[in-house]
């Protein structure tokens, strides 16, 4: 399923994820950065993919604590239960510019894998009744497919309920 890319070009959750010895595919494709419908709609519209199925990372703070949520492309990120997920009072969604020197990612290009600093990370539960979903690979157009388990070993994160559907 891993899919070889030039080292040159490669992000750091390829390099993560080749590293750790996790397979995963990747799919590049063209992405509207003008798009209205944002950029994992976008993504899975253009890759002829089940909205459900293709999975956006967000970054919040939950008590002033850094925190990755991911959710279906066609979810709302439910912050009440983000905080609850992550065991706080209060969440927040961090600032697009923040986001990208937190994570060394810029925005629709933010994967929850090979981030500048380590963060608690939260999928969304509706993931584990996708054989494989999608996830962005660092770069805007770069999807990683992988499964959802193989998403939590990547990033030591946890299943949670935190999206509305």
């Amino acid at each position: 399923m891993a899919k070889k890319v030039d080292n040159s070009a490669a992000t750091p959750a390829l390099i993560k994820l080749t590293e750790m010895g996790i397979s995963y595919g990747l799919d590049i494709h063209d992405v509207d950065p003008k798009s209205a419908k944002g950029f994992a709609l976008d993504s899975a519209e253009t890759m002829g993919v089940d909205p459900d199925q293709v999975f956006k990372t967000l970054m919040a703070e939950v008590d002033g604590e850094h925190v990755v949520a991911i959710v279906p492309a066609s979810s709302t990120l439910n912050l009440k239960q983000l905080a609850r997920a992550a065991e706080g009072k209060h969440a927040v969604m961090m600032d697009r510019s923040r986001a990208q020197v937190v994570t060394g990612y810029v925005p629709g290009g933010i994967s929850p894998i090979g981030q500048k600093h380590l963060h608690r990370v939260f999928l969304d539960e509706s993931a584990i009744l996708q054989e494989q979903i999608y996830v962005s690979a660092g770069r805007r157009g770069w999807s990683l497919i992988m499964k959802p388990d193989d998403v939590i070993a990547a990033t030591g994160g946890q299943y949670a309920d935190i999206a509305d559907h």
